[in-house]
């Protein structure tokens, strides 16, 4: 069987992948600090005895598009957005420190501070941050938990922690299985006084969903000719070995 088939095959496995990499984009399109991820794979030359005539397609770890979404106000007190560059720390759910730009924060009844996806928000020390019944909660600007205890005059506010705010070089930053960025190096980032909060507000997810339906129906007709040159090979090794017969 001539090893066409099995290159528009490895094209064909390729583009799903690709497909399915940005159809998760798409399905995230709403889903808040949600960053959008890279399809990508390039062609390699087969190398081995005789010259590289084949190129296959080979397929490298997808980068993210760490750019910001848009702030939109929401005006409910525990929703915040990161301003410009940083990141919140959360316990990811293997239990290690982790980070994330989705700000859409609640507490449980235990008074344990989680996001949306309910993972633990950390404080600057490192732990979850836990707060007390509160008839008032504020976030400030540097991520100061301020309450009002239940049953106190509403002048008398008490600062429980402070949620770490962490920045980092983009390029030492990945996106794991969890969805959540970590170093690329391992360990913790250390909390940056510089990054700043905007209560009330979250930021949007940076997924283009116009762009991302356009780059669906390329995927698809790329995956279409993949699968066409497949039949066109399947179809001449049928008529190579009828010839053979004939033969």
């Amino acid at each position: 069987m001539d090893r066409s088939l099995y290159i528009a095959m490895n094209g064909a496995k390729q583009t799903l992948m690709a497909q399915s990499a940005n159809a998760n984009n798409l399905a995230n399109a709403q889903t808040t600090g949600f960053k959008s991820d890279f399809e990508q794979f390039r062609a390699m030359p087969s190398f081995g005895p005789g010259y590289p005539s084949r190129v296959y397609s080979m397929t490298e770890r997808p980068g993210t598009d760490l750019s910001n979404g848009s702030i939109y106000h929401t005006g409910r007190e525990l929703d915040v957005a990161v301003e410009g560059q940083g990141w919140i720390a959360v316990t990811g759910k293997d239990g290690k420190e982790a980070y994330t730009r989705a700000g859409d924060l609640r507490l449980t009844p235990e008074g344990l501070l989680q996001t949306g996806a309910g993972l633990s928000v950390l404080g600057e020390a490192g732990q979850p941050i836990a707060v007390p019944p509160a008839q008032k909660v504020e976030i400030g600007k540097d991520g100061t938990i301020s309450i009002v205890p239940q049953g106190v005059n509403a002048t008398n506010t008490v600062l429980v922690d402070r949620i770490k705010l962490v920045s980092a070089d983009p390029a030492n930053l990945e996106k794991l299985e969890d969805g959540l960025m970590h170093p690329k190096q391992g360990g913790v980032l250390p909390a940056d006084a510089n990054v700043t909060l905007v209560q009330g507000s979250l930021e949007s997810s940076n997924v283009n969903a116009m762009a991302a339906m356009v780059e669906m129906i390329e995927l698809s007709r790329s995956f279409d000719m993949q699968s066409k040159v497949m039949k066109d090979i399947d179809e001449n090794a049928a008529a190579a070995a009828k010839l053979m017969q004939v033969a």
